[in-house]
């Protein structure tokens, strides 16, 4: 107990007799100051008094599938700090490979009495994974959003880049740079913001056998991409900037030269992609204003504002640079 009382006084910068008060639920202690020790516990993993148990804390668990995909980290910095803001501290919650899960996050993120929970590139985007613990959410009526395209049934508040436009202004671009052997590297078959992007290449004349499905790294990438090449591609779509890096890859393997041989276009913008060689000409998810919309709807539910479960798109935006050019002649 005075392990306990030392260090959530060190935490929260106060001394341990305000903490005992706090937990003794003893008068002359500011709001602001119980609510600043009540979450030092929780992120600390204290349980709360029994007595104190009846708020849930003012923790928000964000859900990531990774942090080597930049991407990942952008966002959670951009929802972590509007998260803040609002008076709420972020769970920063990592999936690993044969690790913790999800659904493993989701039971513990409930027994730390968290107020919310917004997930990213989660389960709910992939149509054969399972979902058990977003009907788990619900079941519990702790308020979630998801960030990105997500399987139709989940009944959850969305805030997604628009895969349809990002398909078509990426296959634009080529287009206007003469190119007509277009491929695209997607993610898995059942990955939802993939199955948006394709169904856009093929309703605007895309091949559909200059298509390739694979895991979201640059490994990926780059299998896909040499595929693609031998299939004389002179153009490839990627689903993400790893997955275009690892395209830019399998090219020089191969001999070739981006953009002299091989244009590639990736997607997010994500850290550095203006640093590589060549830069990255990729499409931009404006994760700024998406990360802000997911923490006021979460906050509008946690406030317990009637929120529609509905899916907010936001328009990408295309970043030319130096991966992409005229169809050699």
């Amino acid at each position: 107990m005075t392990r306990r009382l030392a260090e959530v006084a060190k935490k929260v910068g106060v001394s341990e007799a305000t903490v005992s008060r706090v937990l003794n639920g003893k008068p002359g202690v500011s709001d602001a100051t119980r609510e600043a020790v009540l979450t030092a516990l929780d992120v600390l993993g204290y349980e709360r008094p029994s007595q104190l148990r009846g708020d849930r804390a003012r923790l928000v668990g964000l859900v990531l599938p990774e942090l080597q995909n930049p991407i990942f980290p952008a966002f959670a910095e951009v929802v972590g700090g509007a998260l803040a803001q609002q008076g709420f501290t972020s769970v920063l919650c990592t999936r690993t490979v044969g690790g913790v899960s999800e659904a493993d996050y989701v039971d513990l993120l409930l027994q730390q009495q968290v107020s919310g929970v917004v997930f990213a590139g989660g389960l709910y985007a992939q149509a054969d994974a399972a979902h058990g613990h977003y009907r788990l959410l619900h079941e519990r009526r702790l308020p979630a959003v998801l960030v990105n395209a997500a399987v139709e049934h989940l009944d959850f508040p969305q805030v997604s880049c628009d895969d349809a436009v990002a398909a078509e202004i990426a296959l634009a671009h080529l287009r206007a740079l003469g190119h007509e052997r277009i491929g695209m590297v997607l993610g898995p078959k059942d990955h939802i913001p993939s199955r948006r992007k394709l169904e856009t290449f093929e309703a605007q004349g895309g091949d559909p056998e200059l298509v390739e499905h694979t895991m979201f790294a640059l490994e990926g990438g780059h299998a896909a991409a040499a595929r693609l090449v031998r299939r004389q591609a002179t153009g490839v779509i990627c689903a993400s900037d790893l997955l275009a890096l690892g395209a830019v890859r399998a090219a020089r393997r191969a001999g070739l030269s981006v953009p002299g041989d091989l244009s590639v276009i990736g997607f997010d913008d994500s850290a550095l992609m203006n640093c590589t060689d060549p830069p990255l000409t990729t499409v931009r998810q404006p994760i700024d204003a998406m990360g802000r919309a997911a923490v006021d709807l979460l906050v509008a539910q946690i406030g317990k504002a009637v929120v529609p479960a509905d899916e907010l798109l936001f328009e990408p935006e295309l970043v030319v640079r130096a991966s992409t050019a005229r169809v050699p002649s």
